[in-house]
Order: C-alpha cells, then structure tokens, then sequence
C-alpha cells in the first residue's frame, strides 16, 4: 500500500460547521493518551480539548517516540497495553502498527480538505501537522544554497552538520525520501560522506552545530532555524527547489482503547480548524492546507513536498539503515 506525500495546494473552509462522528454526540470517562509532543505543547493540546469535552479526563504520558514505542512494546508483551491513542513522531511507526492489527479504523474521520497522500486511505492513522526538514544555513556562510546538490560544492567541504537516521525519526524519514528521489538517490549520501559530514545526535545537535559557527550547513526540522531567527539567530532556513521531507506528528487509536468514543473525539478534534489553528499557534506548519503558517514560513504554496511511501520505506528501514552504516561507518 502506497503513500505518497504531494505538493500540497491551498484550499478554503467550507462554509458549514465543522462536525465530527465522535463529536456530535457526549463523550465522557477517562482517556489515556501516548505521546512524543514537548511537554507544553502535550499540555495545550489536552486542554482544549477538554475544553470542548469537560467530561472526558486525559491522563497523557510524554517521551520520545523510540521510548514511548519501548513502553507500548512490552505492554504488548504483557497482554495489557494502557493508551487508547497515540500521537506520535512519525507515520512509519503508525504504518507498522497497522500491518500488525495493533490500530482502530475510525471511518468518521473527516479528512475531505487534506491532502490524500499524508492521510492512510483505511483512516486507522491521521497526520496532524507537518515538520518538515530541509537546509539550515548560518548567514556566515560563503553562499545561499537553494537545492540539496548545493551541498555537494566545495566551498561546503568540512563544513556540514547533519543528525543521525540512527538516532533521529526525522532524520530516517528524510533518509527515506531523498534516497528515493531519482534527483538525489544514495549517491547524494554518498556525496555528503565525501563532503566530510558526520552524521550524529538529534536535530537539536546539527542546529546548535550551525548557529553556533562550528558548520555552516545542515539538514533539520524548520521550526528550530524559523523560529530562533526571529529571536535574533545568524541561521537561515531552505525549503530546496526539489522539495522538503516531513514528519506528520500522526493520531491513530488502538483496537484496545477502553474509551473508543473519547479516542475518535479527540481525533475529531486534532482535524478540526480548531485544532489545526492551535497546531499552528504553537508554531508549526499546519496538516490542513488552508491554515495560514506561523510567522517565518513561506505561504503553504511555496512548500513543496517530496514523494514519500511509508510501507516501502517501512520495508526497507533495516537496508536503509546499513546503507547508510556502510556509507558513514558506525
């Protein structure tokens, strides 16, 4: 089964009310909630939802998504998984859970104004944002790079910072995508390895690297280099001529949710313009098309979204991730 991310095109609001399956009708009792959201923004999402839903508790439990994922492992081991839903980091790890039986379909689901290709044509998960990764550059830097190829020129040798695959879900996504782009392919890996960089850390790491002055270059999710440029940071953002990969912070229910009708309301509600406007209030690029992005993005038309299939790339993580052992050693 295919996905595929796409240039996603502006759109309206229809002029009707946004109503729900889930929403429609009262929901109440306890709702638990894993998720790989900061801690602030797990904490806003929670209470406007129950804002919107007084009845219903949401008790949440935030880590990275490789930990949360740790956790939910052996509660699956142990015959007692506890969350009726996930938001987490990335759809590959949702894509997976779907191939083993683990997620709840909700029909209801109202994804009519999204893009097709960031949402699972069985609606048993739903990206809600979109961090995508492209180039950071430090304004020191001898030239403006606008592809990934710009990377590849001397005047860069020694100088970029990238994280790891290894370590980071961001980064194996845009591993996945630009391997698979017939512009770039492993021979662009290939090239950076060349180029002297050294993949390590976190996204936090290569941005620190690059405001910092120690690289001019790297690769990392738009919201850290847009953000703090606001605040006064040397650092530039690209979103490159062949497109930018994405994360899609995507939601899915567990067949084993105690509180389905809470789940598929606080899906319902994360789809929502109201929940969407929220997504971008707390700075980030919107899944809906029609939410103006925060300050510091381009207009959503300017974004331009590489091909990406998460069953392939679910397929051949384990290949990928050799590859790129062998590329850059261990």
């Amino acid at each position: 089964m295919k996905r595929l991310f796409s240039a996603v095109t502006a759109v309206t609001f229809a002029a009707t009310a946004f109503v729900g399956s889930a929403v429609a009708e009262e929901v109440a009792g306890k709702l638990v909630l894993y998720t790989s959201q900061p801690n602030k923004d797990a904490q806003q999402t929670v209470d406007a939802f129950t804002a919107k839903h007084p009845g219903v508790e949401v008790e949440w439990v935030r880590d990275g998504t490789t930990k949360i994922m740790a956790k939910l492992r052996a509660e699956f081991a142990a015959g007692a998984p506890k969350p009726d839903l996930l938001l987490i980091a990335d759809i590959v790890t949702m894509e997976g859970l779907k191939q083993e039986g683990r997620l709840m379909a909700h029909p209801g689901a109202d994804v009519s104004a999204y893009d097709a290709g960031i949402m699972d044509q069985d609606k048993t998960y739903f990206s809600t944002k979109l961090i995508t990764t492209g180039i950071v550059y430090n304004t020191a830097a001898p030239f403006k790079p606008t592809s990934y190829k710009d990377l590849l020129k001397p005047e860069a040798e020694g100088k970029i910072a990238m994280p790891s695959p290894l370590t980071s879900g961001a980064a194996t996504i845009h591993m996945a995508t630009l391997t698979s782009n017939p512009q770039l392919t492993w021979d662009f890996y290939e090239g950076l390895a060349s180029q002297g960089a050294n993949p390590k850390g976190g996204n936090g790491g290569t941005y620190k690297a690059v405001a910092g002055g120690e690289k001019l270059f790297g690769f990392v999710v738009d919201f850290l280099p847009i953000r703090n440029k606001l605040k006064g940071a040397p650092v530039e953002f690209v979103f490159p001529s062949e497109g930018v990969s994405a994360v899609t912070e995507p939601v899915a229910i567990l067949k084993t949710a105690q509180n389905p009708a809470a789940a598929k309301a606080f899906v319902d509600f994360l789809l929502s313009p109201e929940g969407q406007q929220l997504a971008a209030d707390q700075g980030y690029l919107a899944a809906h098309p029609a939410i103006t992005p925060p300050e510091g993005f381009p207009s959503r038309d300017q974004i331009k979204l590489m091909d990406f299939d998460a069953a392939k790339a679910l397929k051949d993580d384990k290949s990928n991730k050799m590859k790129f052992t062998d590329i850059f050693g261990g």
